[in-house]
């Protein structure tokens, strides 16, 4: 019995510190820098998408130690309907749109039809969002009013399609890169590619 009681005690005891040593995680960036983007910048890129046309723009790509994490602008004027094979989805990529005015109807999906992938020198494989693909239709979509102040989260892998965009929808849309397939974009890079377009 003596035996019994020392042996469980030592099973607490190894219990309870190995909960308290496992209280404090190593961080996964130890000493990486904050990134700060002001709302002057972010109004910057969506005035050259309004202007210009251009709805997906990268704003920063940064390593946050086992992620990269994009910020990116994306502005799309009025759609009555949607574009043929303008389902997207992102095989290693996940979206978060954070909606800062206009609304529009989104389907989403895992079930993809006609799925084909975008090319290897796709601009957006390139330096958006990674490997991914275009796709015909979605099974069993789900259907999604957006609007300003929401937010919309997009798995990888997860077939997204705007069908219907009242006047216009800009948001600002973060991505999450576990395996870092977007190459990193600094302050400097964003300054450069704002100055070409001003």
């Amino acid at each position: 019995m003596k035996k019994l009681a020392i042996a469980a005690a030592a099973l607490a005891a190894a219990f309870l510190l190995g909960r308290v040593s496992a209280q404090y995680v190593e961080p996964s960036c130890p000493g990486c820098p904050t990134t700060y983007i002001s709302a002057d910048e972010i109004q910057q890129y969506v005035d050259v998408g309004r202007t210009q046309g251009r709805v997906d723009q990268q704003v920063r790509s940064v390593d946050v130690g086992r992620s990269n994490v994009q910020v990116a602008v994306a502005h799309r004027g009025a759609l009555d309907e949607p574009r043929p094979r303008s389902v997207a989805s992102h095989s290693l990529v996940t979206e978060v749109y954070v909606v800062l005015s206009g609304s529009g109807t989104n389907r989403t999906g895992p079930s993809l039809v006609g799925r084909q992938a975008r090319p290897e020198d796709n601009y957006a494989v390139q330096f958006l969002n990674g490997p991914g693909a275009n796709s015909d239709d979605i099974e069993d979509a789900e259907t999604v009013e957006l609007k300003a102040g929401d937010v919309f989260v997009i798995p990888a892998g997860t077939g997204h399609q705007f069908t219907r965009i009242d006047d216009h929808i800009t948001y600002l849309m973060v991505r999450v890169d576990p395996d870092k397939v977007v190459p990193l974009m600094d302050e400097a890079a964003s300054r450069a590619y704002l100055a070409e377009r001003q």
